[in-house]
């Protein structure tokens, strides 16, 4: 299968999407930060200096949601209509486990919106406490699912 992002002479473009039907889409995303048990039990008291780190985090993901298509150079701008980030506690990394869903009516899926979201939340969550815990790791981000448009439903295994 081609990549659709690169035109006949393999230059990079944005896709055309304006045949494409308006359908109602939705994507989720997922990935995690693993940190030292001590940052851990900061976020999960409460004891950060900079505040409710994953009441922040789930600020910075919507907004990195939105802003998708400016950090991404080929990303359309869309009328996004719902972000969810939900930041969960997860003792056994020990760290954070992040699932955003973003939806839209539109011509094009939102799997980069709900990547951006996760991404943004978890570098939210390093930038409030690496004065303690530098050697935090971000992985898995992955998508999760990807429903509607012409492509149909995707559901990670």
């Amino acid at each position: 299968m081609p990549l659709t992002h690169f035109d006949a002479q393999g230059q990079a473009h944005m896709v055309d999407v304006s045949d494409k039907d308006v359908t109602d889409r939705v994507a989720v995303a997922a990935g995690h930060i693993r940190m030292a048990t001590e940052t851990f039990e900061i976020i999960s008291e409460g004891r950060a200096k900079k505040g409710d780190v994953l009441g922040i985090a789930r600020l910075a993901g919507i907004m990195g949601a939105k802003k998708t298509p400016d950090l991404i150079p080929l990303c359309h701008p869309l009328p996004v209509t719902k972000v969810a980030v939900e930041l969960t506690l997860d003792p056994l990394l020990p760290g954070v486990q992040i699932e955003a869903t973003v939806k839209t009516s539109g011509q094009t899926g939102v799997e980069m919106e709900a990547l951006t979201a996760v991404s943004t939340a978890a570098l939210t969550v390093y930038d409030m406490t690496k004065a303690v815990d530098k050697a935090m790791e971000i992985g898995g981000i992955r998508v999760l699912l990807k429903d509607g448009g012409k492509s149909g439903r995707y559901e990670a295994t």
